[in-house]
């Protein structure tokens, strides 16, 4: 498979070595010293395009993909304003797109966890729920999309709370998520439900990129030939 790789940072390297080893092939590496190569001609050598760049040009990216006919992996995150329109571009385009906040396999096993975990504690209103998630320092956008996909799957399930806050908040209807940023943290999320009583608790530690990379690449070949719009849980059944 060939794949274009719309952002080449530390997650771009590691998606491409995950790649390589899988016996794929990297046709076109973009990064912000070549953007002048981020066009839909070179695009168009590529099977599937995988873009992981920043809050202000995904949705660029993942437009030019389509426009480009070539089904597109998105991991960015700070964009979702506009996904309601990417999805409506790409269906109306018959292009394929597939997002996710997070690829990692194991955190998306969590995601199914957080769902019956939030399910089962909706009817018990003596336990608070609330978050925090833990990155590194060059994350840009504060929550992580991982912490924000978690808090909707509580909200959606708890008829308690009516939106999440990123900051300390005495509001009964705000779930709180408390954002830190420290080196070196690929990424830590817990969701924890407290009371008079006692605590439960479900946390997600990455010890690196690798499983990011690894799911992004699984994506990608899931993606190759199809046509709508996809996430994480079609690719792996859950």
């Amino acid at each position: 498979m060939k794949i274009a790789l719309i952002g080449y940072g530390k997650m771009g390297q590691a998606i491409e070595a995950i790649a390589l080893d899988r016996g794929h092939e990297v046709v076109l590496k973009v990064n912000i010293e070549n953007v002048e190569d981020n066009t839909i001609e070179k695009i168009q050598q590529a099977d599937v395009a995988i873009e992981f760049t920043g809050p202000e040009s995904a949705f660029d990216n993942i437009i030019r993909c389509i426009d480009a006919g070539v089904p597109v992996v998105s991991g960015s995150t700070g964009w979702l304003s506009r996904y309601e329109e990417a999805k409506e571009y790409c269906t109306r385009n018959n292009s394929a797109l597939l997002y996710a906040s997070n690829f990692s396999v194991g955190v998306n096993i969590f995601f199914a966890i957080n769902k019956q975990l939030a399910a089962l504690m909706a009817p018990h209103p003596g336990y608070n729920v609330w978050m925090k998630e833990i990155h590194h320092t060059e994350k840009k956008d504060a929550p992580s999309g991982t912490a924000i996909t978690l808090a909707e799957q509580v909200i959606e399930r708890n008829d308690h709370k009516k939106q999440w806050v990123n900051h300390e908040s005495r509001q009964p209807e705000d779930l709180v998520i408390l954002s830190e940023r420290v080196d070196p943290a690929p990424g830590t999320h817990v969701i924890t439900y407290t009371s008079p009583i006692d605590d439960i608790e479900i946390r997600h530690t990455a010890h690196n990129r690798k499983g990011f990379a690894t799911g992004a690449v699984l994506a990608a070949e899931f993606l190759k030939g199809k046509k709508g719009v996809y996430g994480m849980s079609d690719v792996l059944g859950i």
